[in-house]
């Protein structure tokens, strides 16, 4: 059998998380307050568009998939299969900034879909944090000593005008 570290390895080099996503595609208003279940709801909506978003072998297999923890119910927001690194990915969406606690929230997610979900053949599942701004330094921490295979990533719900683009190379050329 694989060492985690070994199939973790594989994974991240298999499945390259965009940063940030574009889902411009959503046709969401970028200066509304937009809530997480109108992302969610956006985003069962244009299904097809945001899976060749994330790249390739996601399969759509749940929103909201309970589980049950403590005899207490929890949702993961959105979970797919990924045939390429034939393991669960599961995704948990905010509608604001990165904060340490949706990271704790997803790696039990992630740990619970690998004591009870997993089968046969399956590699440990992936956990992607998708939220509109982090911190590195601040995402750095809260993954260190995880042994889950943990991604945050932003999205922007519009692509950056022609002034944030040209102050982005300017900054990038310096």
């Amino acid at each position: 059998m694989q060492k985690l570290s070994e199939i973790t390895e594989r994974q991240n080099s298999v499945l390259q998380i965009k940063d940030p996503l574009a889902l411009e595609f959503l046709g969401l208003n970028a200066g509304e307050y937009i809530t997480e279940s109108d992302l969610e709801n956006s985003l069962i909506s244009h299904l097809q568009e945001f899976m060749l978003e994330m790249g390739k072998g996601f399969c759509f297999e749940a929103r909201q998939k309970r589980m049950i923890i403590d005899d207490r119910y929890y949702f993961a927001d959105l979970v797919f299969y990924n045939r390429l690194l034939h393991c669960n990915v599961v995704i948990e969406l905010k509608n604001d900034e990165f904060k340490h606690e949706y990271l704790s929230q997803l790696n039990a997610y992630v740990s619970y879909y690998r004591a009870n979900e997993m089968q046969p053949g399956d590699n440990p599942p992936v956990g992607i944090l998708l939220c509109t701004r982090k911190g590195k330094q601040m995402v750095e921490y809260a993954l260190a000593g995880m042994d889950n295979s943990l991604f945050v990533s932003t999205y922007q719900l519009c692509l950056p005008d022609k002034k944030q683009l040209e102050k982005f190379l300017e900054d990038a050329m310096d």
